[in-house]
């Protein structure tokens, strides 16, 4: 799943929260952004194999009703691999 590895500058979106242990599976994941909780850049989408690039910042709508926040992550780096929490932590930077 090395996006680097494949000479790509670009990693799916279900792909790269998984591996950021957004959720615990990729499907879940996937689910996620098809409710349209996920926007890239302020656009919203849907598509769970939208392109996520270093740089760009997703806005992470969590939870539901008076108890749901909205998170701001910018994407440090495209995963290699979904390791352990510390090294997720690594591919995103949270936004004040």
């Amino acid at each position: 799943m090395a996006a680097e590895a494949e000479g790509r500058d670009y990693q799916r979106l279900d792909a790269w929260l998984w591996c950021a242990r957004f959720r615990k599976t990729r499907a879940e994941c996937a689910r996620q952004v098809e409710k349209g909780v996920v926007r890239i850049n302020r656009q919203p989408t849907d598509k769970a194999h939208a392109k996520l690039r270093p740089g760009d910042v997703l806005t992470l709508s969590v939870g539901q009703g008076a108890a749901g926040r909205i998170i701001l992550w910018r994407v440090l780096a495209l995963a290699e691999r979904r390791g352990p929490a510390s090294e997720a932590q690594t591919l995103y930077e949270v936004l004040a």
